[in-house]
């Protein structure tokens, strides 16, 4: 990281690579931010990641850990839904990356997240030998999980939750269960937060995540932006259910506030923290994007301007659209607020909108903060 004279955060180099496999999907869940929100560039990008790209993203991928010493790199294979590209895809492109990293001394860690529909024992075999550890995205119990995440068809397809809590319990069992990464689960305040909590705690992940969906002021989730707070007090339900179950798995975005409230420093939690997320998204075209939840923003406010094969990634971290945060970046309300060195002014995303483009505070500005008072509370009793 580089801090600026005016408090801004810079990258000096990337290290977690977002790779899009696949840009298309088997699901249609209606708040998802690649093909329901701002931006519709998939309509126009190959379904699957040649060959040539893949080569070329290997490429640059071993220059850049080369360049910058890493010591570790983490490649996300993500999509749409990545398993979408078949099994010899990603077999061929996580076996290049590791022999182009050879001798570099940096290690790659693997990472797929999938909507868990197509998971079988032979796909789980390979994901094995290949050591890709897996997320599933579940957003609880089976009303909750199918009220957005729905099959393609006229009108609501059918529900996935029975298709993807079978695949976890093979994922669960003790032969995969090396492999099983965490569970991934978008925020609905009409979802009963102890129920869902417990219905991932069912399948005893190792990690959960709960997002906020992604919104703007222009254009603000079901009960956001508003004068209430429900999206935090839905997280702070969770909590409370988290810790007096014993903190079963780990939950990033409690443990993040907990951290930042009581020792400053970085966040694992892409919405906290003053400190940009060292990643970036390659499209199944070579085109490479900033943090894709700026897709909820407008057309086109994730691009970079640069492809892998116009650009090394040092190349794109001299953009002057290469992302920045830090207390600097933001508006002056966020700059004096005391809980900024804990809420960073919330993910970029969030922020846009009143014609005022990204100097607002978070949407969400109001359910951060009760959760961080919540949490910050909770710890002193």
């Amino acid at each position: 990281m580089s801090v600026t004279e005016d408090g801004r955060t810079r990258l000096r180099a990337f290290d977690q690579f977002i790779t899009k496999l696949s840009s298309r999907c088997n699901l249609c869940c209606d708040y998802c931010y690649v093909y329901e929100l701002r931006d519709s560039g998939w309509r126009q990008r190959p379904r699957i990641m040649s060959a040539p790209v893949r080569e070329q993203l290997v490429s640059r991928i071993a220059e850049h850990a080369r360049r910058h010493g890493l010591d570790r790199v983490r490649v996300l294979l993500h999509g749409g839904e990545p398993l979408l590209a078949g099994p010899r895809v990603i077999a061929d492109f996580t076996t290049a990356v590791r022999r182009a990293v050879q001798g570099t001394g940096t290690e790659v860690d693997f990472a797929l997240q999938t909507n868990g529909v197509l998971l079988t024992e032979a796909l789980l075999d390979l994901l094995l030998e290949l050591d890709v550890q897996v997320g599933v995205s579940l957003d609880g119990y089976a009303e909750a999980h199918d009220r957005h995440r729905r099959g393609p068809g006229s009108g609501a397809g059918k529900g996935s939750h029975a298709r993807v809590t079978a695949a976890l319990a093979l994922l669960g069992g003790a032969r995969y269960r090396p492999l099983f990464g965490g569970l991934l689960c978008t925020i609905d305040p009409a979802n009963d937060p102890v129920r869902t909590f417990d219905a991932l705690a069912a399948h005893r992940p190792p990690a959960a995540d709960f997002l906020l969906p992604h919104g703007t002021w222009d254009h603000p989730p079901t009960g956001g932006g508003g004068d209430g707070a429900l999206y935090g007090a839905w997280l702070c339900a969770v909590h409370d259910r988290w810790r007096a179950a014993g903190r079963p798995m780990r939950v990033r975005l409690f443990e993040s506030i907990d951290s930042l409230s009581r020792y400053g420093g970085g966040s694992s939690s892409e919405v906290l923290g003053t400190v940009p997320a060292a990643a970036v998204a390659i499209e199944t075209d070579g085109t490479v994007a900033w943090t894709e939840s700026l897709n909820a923003v407008a057309e086109g406010a994730a691009h970079t301007g640069g492809t892998i094969f116009s650009h090394s990634f040092d190349a794109l971290l001299g953009l002057d659209s290469a992302p920045e945060d830090g207390v600097g970046s933001l508006c002056r309300r966020c700059r004096e607020c005391p809980l900024v060195q804990v809420c960073g002014g919330g993910l970029r995303a969030h922020r846009f909108g009143r014609g005022r483009g990204f100097a607002n505070p978070s949407v969400y500005c109001k359910d951060i903060s009760a959760l961080i008072r919540h949490i910050t509370s909770s710890r002193d009793q």
